[in-house]
């Protein structure tokens, strides 16, 4: 599950460009069209697994946050 996950973020973000974010409900939704909420979980643990490796920035509101301390919704960004 994660390496869909994995792999449907990462074409997401490749098509938007490293100016652009995506919402993790993106993936969900595209992963697991019926009942993707309840995946919501596992996507924002796989942008954080990258945003720990340096592969994507987490931002809310546009600014980069912490991902071991951020709440709320958040945005994924490839990192440049």
């Amino acid at each position: 599950m994660d390496q869909e996950i994995r792999q449907v973020m990462w074409e997401l973000l490749s098509e938007r460009g490293p100016q652009k974010s995506i919402c993790p409900s993106e993936v969900a939704k595209k992963c697991f069209p019926e009942g993707w909420r309840i995946h919501m979980e596992v996507v924002r643990k796989v942008a954080y697994e990258w945003a720990v490796e340096g592969k994507v920035m987490i931002t809310q509101k546009g600014i980069p946050v912490d991902p071991a301390r951020v709440k709320g919704p958040i945005r994924i960004k490839i990192k440049n």
